[in-house]
């Protein structure tokens, strides 16, 4: 599936935020919660935000903030020494015939943020490895705009990885919503 590109801002003031929404965790909740429309995933707030059991005490957590600020700084150079918006970086950073350094360097980095989200949760025995998958497992190959069709790819964890941390998220996100039931019947 692919995601509809729909922009939401989230007025977080911190990078670690930023690494917390940012993180293939967030991605494997969005993914799992958002809503479809047509072959797209939507992410909307309400499914994939204010649902997410995000790490404990992660709008202060030093390490968060740290890494955060390392990607996204990296992240922004590299659109402006190239000129691209984030489409095209993220285009790229999927591509699994991309070597630019500067791309493989973004790679390490998301690899950094991954680690940090998951050391959060003290999760350090999930694997951080990402590989190349095809977005269409079934071989469907896209349209590249020159009337060539080429198969299209994310760089993830593999499905039992993915699997593992949406199950280990539900957790958290089934304990919160039990004391906020338990918080409004007490009122």
């Amino acid at each position: 599936m692919y995601w509809r590109r729909v922009s939401f801002v989230f007025p977080f003031k911190t990078h670690a935020a930023f690494t917390s929404l940012q993180s293939r965790p967030h991605e494997v909740w969005a993914g799992s919660f958002a809503s479809s429309l047509e072959d797209r995933l939507r992410y909307t707030p309400s499914d994939c935000f204010e649902t997410f059991p995000f790490p404990t005490a992660w709008t202060v957590r030093q390490d968060l903030e740290v890494v955060g600020k390392e990607y996204h700084d990296h992240r922004a150079a590299l659109m402006v020494a190239n000129d691209e918006g984030l489409t095209k970086t993220y285009n790229r950073f999927h591509d699994p015939h991309e070597y630019d350094p500067a791309i493989e360097k973004l790679r390490k980095l998301h690899a950094a943020m991954d680690r940090a989200v998951l050391h959060a949760y003290g999760w350090d025995d999930i694997p951080t490895d990402c590989d190349f998958f095809p977005l269409h497992p079934d071989d469907e190959r896209d349209d590249d705009g020159r009337g060539r069709k080429t198969r299209k790819f994310r760089y993830r964890w593999p499905d039992e990885v993915q699997n593992e941390v949406l199950a280990r998220l539900l957790d958290p996100n089934a304990q919160r919503a039990a004391e906020e039931a338990a918080a409004t019947e007490n009122t």
